[in-house]
């Protein structure tokens, strides 16, 4: 098992500035953020250029690799691929190649996103709808060596209630998505810990799909919930994202049990990469309380990741 990072909570950095603080802090590896960006959206980290991908692009990154002594765990492009808009699922599902392209070229093993849904249909109508379109997108991704991996976040504020908006927040969906769509798992304990689940019993009967994690924790005020009720704040202030009962914390500061996490993942064989997915907003808003934030996940996790897997 290897320790790693999103690159998405520096999105005003370049990845070559992240690699150097990466290496220099300890971790391992690198899930790089690949949004297409753009004006309109500095909060989309773009931190491999994919859509004009070429030669020099890949020595490039190559080199910056082999200098700090990282490895790119994941390519992660994390977007609504049943969003109802079908000209916006169409750029989407054109960006999504694009990066599994790039994952070929560099010998990267996973590219990452979300199932989605059109939040205007029933979950069972938007099951249907990714049957009809993901076979082509993971036949794609099988063509070139690439596994697509899907995170199992709730994704609560693409829903105009506050309701799942990616279609695959638990593992009756999991069971789905790997078995009817070819799909495998990015897995994230923090997601599951909200809605009630224990994060530690899904992964004995997931783990030959767990083939990437991330590292997110997560706090709970269960005095919010009793006013707010799980579904959460009705007046969210313009933030369609607040809950009101819960906020993501970096792992440490939150309710996860990380060695009892670590450890499971140890006992199914999992030597992939815990990649650190750094949300908290206590440790953000600037790059310097981001990277503090960082500090703290790589001093809680790494003293629970050996040398030598099991």
């Amino acid at each position: 098992m290897k320790l790693g990072m999103l690159t998405a909570c520096l999105p005003s950095w370049s990845l070559e500035q992240i690699a150097e603080y990466a290496s220099g802090q300890g971790y391992q590896c690198l899930e790089v953020a690949c949004w297409p960006g753009g004006p309109g959206r500095p909060f989309e980290a773009s931190h491999l250029p994919v859509a004009r991908w070429s030669g020099a692009e890949v020595e490039r990154t190559r080199a910056l690799l082999e200098r700090t002594g990282l490895e790119i765990s994941s390519l992660a492009f994390y977007e609504n691929n049943l969003i109802g808009d079908l000209a916006r699922r169409e750029e989407i599902r054109t960006h999504l190649k694009a990066c599994i392209d790039a994952a070929q070229s560099l010998g990267v093993e996973t590219v990452g996103t979300f199932v989605g849904r059109d939040v205007t249909r029933s979950v069972v109508d938007n099951m249907a709808e990714a049957e009809r379109i993901f076979p082509e997108l993971v036949d794609y991704a099988g063509e070139r060596g690439v596994k697509i991996v899907i995170e199992n976040c709730v994704m609560e504020g693409w829903h105009p209630d506050g309701y799942p908006a990616n279609l695959a927040y638990s593992p009756e969906l999991w069971e789905w998505l790997t078995t009817r769509l070819g799909l495998y798992l990015n897995w994230d304990p923090s997601h599951l810990t909200w809605i009630g689940i224990d994060p530690v019993e899904t992964i004995r009967p997931f783990a030959k799909y767990i083939v990437h994690a991330q590292a997110k924790d997560l706090e709970l005020f269960p005095d919010k919930r009793n006013r707010y009720g799980f579904f959460g704040v009705v007046d969210k202030g313009g933030n369609p994202w607040e809950m009101g009962w819960w906020r993501f914390r970096v792992p440490g500061r939150g309710q996860v049990d990380w060695p009892r996490v670590v450890d499971r993942l140890y006992e199914v064989g999992f030597t992939g990469t815990l990649s650190v997915e750094h949300e908290d907003p206590l440790w953000g808003g600037t790059p310097e309380k981001v990277v503090e934030g960082l500090r703290i996940a790589y001093t809680t996790l790494r003293p629970l990741i050996g040398d030598v897997d099991l």
